[in-house]
Order: structure tokens, then C-alpha cells, then sequence
């Protein structure tokens, strides 16, 4: 039986990951020092190795090798019906590939029989995903191909967009690339 809150720590070639599940999933997957850290989750459990948790570890063990898991470990997500609605949506992006913000908002305005949705108001459910690669936010980009809004940090995106052979030609970034636009 998986305590309330359970969480457990992964070293990745990117850094501390913080892993926490709860006795219907995992709850929570973020680098240390990530932004908007999911709320109410404390960090002073005592770690355990339970088996939602030990098969988040083979996911990532898997997906640092450069290649795609094939699987997906149980996800207990919560939030807004929006945000659901977003993250529903960033788990449909193919290993490899990215989309950018207002296709995702173009999405959601037709599911939802909308003319429009703002992709500001996308980014923002994007940035609070809870559970960071496996539901791929990263894969998220800006307009004409700019790297912005990751809350593990643009040079992270930028290193998983790598990782998953994406070609990375087509993308820029002035925080990674210490530019002020495109190369």
C-alpha cells in the first residue's frame, strides 16, 4: 500500500528530479529548482521505491538513453478542467516532435466551439504541469520557432528537444544560445 504522499529522487544527466505518487499514481515529476512546483506537496516524506514510482525511474532510465519509453507509468493528475484539457493535449505529441502554444490554444477553441483561445492562457496551463517530460511540455514551443516558457528552465528544454533528436536548427533561444534572436 503506497503511503499518501510518496517521493523519491532521480539523478538525471539534467539534474535532480523529484518524483511523488500518491495511492493512485504519480502525483508529480519536476527538476530541482523548477518553477511552479506542484502545491501542497511536501518534500520531507521519507522516500520509498513503490512500484509507480520504481516504473517512473525505468521510464526516465529509458528516455535519458535517447529513446522513446513506449509506456506511460499511472498518472493520478488533477487540476482545472482547462488545464486537464491542455495537459490531455501534450501527452497526444509525439516523442520527437513539437507544436507550438497556438496550435494547442486552436485546438482547444474547436473542441470547445470557440473562434479563438488566447495561447497566453495555454502557456500557462503548459507551466503548471505537474508531471514535466512524461507529460511532454517541452515539446511546447513559441512562435517562429523561439524556445521560450519551461519551468525546468529553457536550457533543459533545449537539451531534451536534443535528446529527442528533434532538429534543432529550426529553433532559437537568446537565454540558451546567448543570442537576442535567430542564429
Amino acid at each position: 500500500m503506497v503511503e499518501k504522499h510518496v517521493t523519491s529522487i532521480y539523478q538525471s544527466p539534467l539534474g535532480r528530479i523529484y518524483l511523488t505518487a500518491d495511492t493512485m499514481g504519480l502525483t508529480g515529476l519536476w527538476f530541482e529548482g523548477t518553477k511552479n512546483i506542484p502545491v501542497g506537496l511536501n518534500l520531507e516524506y521519507k522516500a520509498r521505491e513503490v512500484p509507480v514510482i520504481v516504473e517512473a525511474k525505468r521510464w526516465l532510465d529509458i528516455y535519458f538513453s535517447g529513446k522513446c519509453p513506449g509506456f506511460t507509468p499511472h498518472l493520478h493528475i488533477t487540476g482545472t478542467e482547462f488545464r486537464l484539457c491542455v495537459w490531455h493535449l501534450l501527452r497526444q505529441i509525439p516523442y520527437g516532435k513539437t507544436v507550438c502554444y497556438g496550435l494547442l490554444a486552436d485546438n482547444i477553441a474547436k473542441k470547445r466551439g470557440m473562434q479563438s483561445m488566447s495561447a497566453q492562457a495555454v502557456g500557462g496551463a503548459v507551466s503548471h504541469n505537474g508531471i514535466s517530460i512524461i507529460i511532454p511540455c517541452h515539446r511546447v514551443v513559441g512562435k517562429n520557432g523561439n524556445l521560450t516558457g519551461y519551468a525546468g528552465g529553457v536550457d533543459r528544454k533545449y537539451k531534451l528537444l536534443q535528446l529527442e533528436h528533434v532538429a534543432m536548427e529550426k529553433f532559437f533561444s537568446p537565454v540558451v544560445l546567448g543570442i537576442k534572436g535567430r542564429p
